[in-house]
């Protein structure tokens, strides 16, 4: 099965390469989980929208099936509290999956995994990643 993981090092990078790739990435109907600190009321609160909370000890889970109006929010948002991490997203982690592809955004997006990706999305995601530097990311790719 193939694989990319990538993680932001330079805090200085814009969010470009994040929304190039959830656009890419994420389609209406592809199965969503959204998951916060506790403290991130504000956040589920705006996310509950999309699905239903639940509560699992540290964290809470809203689950549910990515909309249009979801996409648009991720791909326009500009994350303020960004004090502590250059977020790409407000949300923590955001899980997508579809058929046999696993979609994973953590740590507001400084962080992605991919499981199940084809030939094509791995030349896509090369395509993206190409102007960046080892500085910036440290980004493996199992084929």
């Amino acid at each position: 099965m193939k694989e990319i993981s990538i993680q932001m090092i330079d805090r200085r990078i814009s969010s470009d390469w994040w929304k190039k790739i959830v656009k890419y990435f994420v389609q209406v109907g592809d199965g969503l989980e959204i998951r916060f600190w506790k403290e991130e009321a504000d956040e589920i609160k705006q996310a509950s929208i999309y699905g239903n909370p639940t509560d699992e000890n540290y964290e809470v889970s809203i689950k549910g099936v990515v909309s249009e109006q979801l996409i648009l929010e991720l791909l326009s948002e500009k994350p303020k509290d960004r004090s502590i991490y250059n977020k790409m997203t407000k949300y923590f982690t955001v899980n997508i999956e579809r058929g046999g592809l696993k979609f994973c955004s953590a740590h507001y997006g400084t962080e992605m995994y991919f499981v199940g990706v084809s030939d094509d999305d791995i030349a896509f995601f090369k395509n993206v990643m190409k102007e960046y530097t080892e500085e910036d990311f440290s980004i493996h790719i199992c084929e």
